[in-house]
């Protein structure tokens, strides 16, 4: 029980809207937006198009994959996850806008729009470019304006001032990644460059036909070869113009001897055709499909899509990070930075059992890392953290052990 006196609480309380200043609120905290300004605003009006889908399903289920600072044995085998503040950047909090998910996300999506981003280390102990090791403590997508020999200068959310700021950084102190698959998503004449256009022009078609326009020709009863016929002409265009436009029902009347005609009915062309091809194209090419942005794929289908279009987007993430961002000296002391996708996530509730059967049975997997993956508590027995197969009893009645085993084999081997 707490001994503290009620005055004492009293005294310490505080309440989110009591414990304020009248003022507060409207005080000078620097730029203030409506939106959320470090928000990515994609380019070439990608936003516009089903480009986005793709863009945002890619960049989601690449940021659901850990991106670790770990230790590797000397098999180049996980060994540990280092507590750093780079790996806090990755998995807990990158800024103070972003978790470390929501980053990874900003950090894909950015470079499948641009075909080139940048990761700027923000906060570190010390200057960069004064030294190769330091710590990172927070850290920013850029985009890259500029190239230069030995520097880039880049767009980056500056958080003490609201605004996105240009700085010119050297290129060993951020990490460069070029998006996989440029040649197919960046190029100017790539698949993907070609289906947004054709995107764009169809929708400039649907705004025309639903711009209201009647988009028709009035045959009159005598030629406008000469400006009098002109002028009696356009009298009589800005008169039928009149009529409908002050007509409660659009409603009006043309003489028996003028004949009309209408031009804005749909013509057949090839853009809806190109568009299905091209897509179904960029897909292959991507290798995705249809039932994955839909959610309707099976898991040999994901299979393939994490194969083919994930690990390549988070081995050059991955590879790049530890490249500038670890010291040779940290790589010398097996630190790496490491991708782990969930083997398990796809797998159905039907198909759990067995496959924990086999894990166990074979020890592979404990009792208690089979529980964690069904989201259950770990289990207090002592048995439970060991790698054995439960089936197998031992001589005494019990279950052998590890060692217990080894002996056994050893005994086998000596008969």
């Amino acid at each position: 029980m707490n001994n503290e006196s009620i005055g004492s609480r009293f005294k310490r309380a505080w309440n989110l809207f009591l414990n304020r200043d009248p003022t507060y609120g409207y005080g000078d905290y620097g730029y203030s937006s409506g939106r959320r300004p470090d928000r990515i605003r994609l380019t070439r009006g990608n936003e516009r198009s089903i480009i986005t889908s793709v863009y945002n399903r890619i960049s989601t289920d690449a940021a659901a994959v850990d991106i670790k600072h770990v230790r590797l044995d000397s098999n180049r085998r996980f060994l540990e996850e280092i507590d750093s503040n780079f790996n806090k950047c990755l998995t807990t909090e990158a800024n103070i806008d972003q978790t470390g998910r929501a980053f990874m996300q900003d950090v894909v999506m950015s470079m499948l729009d641009e075909g080139c981003v940048a990761i700027v280390p923000v906060d570190t102990d010390t200057d960069p470019d004064s030294t190769g090791s330091y710590n990172i403590q927070s850290m920013r997508t850029g985009q890259i304006i500029e190239w230069y020999p030995e520097h880039i200068r880049v767009r980056v959310y500056n958080d003490r001032t609201g605004q996105k700021q240009d700085v010119t950084v050297h290129k060993s102190s951020a990490a460069i990644i070029e998006n996989p698959f440029y040649a197919v998503m960046n190029e100017p004449n790539s698949t993907m460059q070609r289906l947004i256009r054709k995107l764009n022009i169809l929708d400039v078609i649907d705004e025309q036909s639903g711009s209201g326009k009647l988009d028709i020709i009035v045959q009159l009863p005598f030629s406008v070869r000469n400006d009098v016929k002109r002028k009696q002409a356009e009298a009589r265009r800005k008169d039928l113009e009149e009529q409908l436009s002050k007509s409660k029902y659009g409603v009006g009347y043309i003489d028996t001897t003028e004949h009309v005609t209408q031009l804005n009915r749909p013509v057949e062309n090839k853009l809806m055709s190109q568009i299905e091809y091209l897509t179904s194209m960029l897909f292959s090419q991507l290798g995705i499909t249809q039932s994955i942005l839909d959610g309707t794929a099976d898991e040999q289908t994901m299979l393939n899509y994490y194969n083919r279009t994930i690990e390549p987007i988070l081995s050059a993430i991955t590879t790049e990070l530890k490249r500038k961002f670890l010291t040779k000296t940290a790589r010398s002391q097996k630190q790496s930075v490491e991708f782990y996708r969930d083997p398990f996530r796809l797998v159905p509730v039907s198909s759990m059992a067995e496959i924990a059967d086999k894990f166990t049975r074979n020890e592979i997997m404990t009792s208690n890392e089979i529980r964690q993956i069904a989201g259950m508590m770990p289990s207090s027995d002592p048995k439970a953290d060991e790698l054995r197969n439960s089936n197998l009893s031992a001589p005494n009645g019990g279950y052998p052990s590890n060692s217990e085993k080894e002996e056994n084999q050893n005994e086998a081997k000596e008969v």
